[in-house]
């Protein structure tokens, strides 16, 4: 993946990849720009899927103790424990 990808927030690249998908939706690109804007969007697809784990792991690390306060839980045991 492209260093300028992987130094985009989730949300910038989020957009990019929207406007990529506008782009090729209007069917107006030429043929080698279409390609290579595909190959970008679906490098972006990559980058935000990535970030989105990330993000859900960190989320699923966060426990609530029984007296209501949270902590955090060790990212290799399993979130139902």
């Amino acid at each position: 993946m492209p260093d300028n990808i992987t130094k985009l927030s989730f949300e910038d690249a989020l957009s990019e990849l929207e406007k990529i998908v506008r782009g090729l939706e209007g069917g107006q690109m030429k043929l080698e720009d279409a390609i290579a804007a595909y190959e970008r969007g679906a490098a972006l697809r990559q980058h935000c899927e990535a970030r989105l784990s990330e993000a859900e792991a960190r989320v699923q690390a966060i426990v609530q103790r029984s007296d209501g306060s949270l902590d955090m839980k060790p990212m290799d045991q399993d979130v139902n424990d």
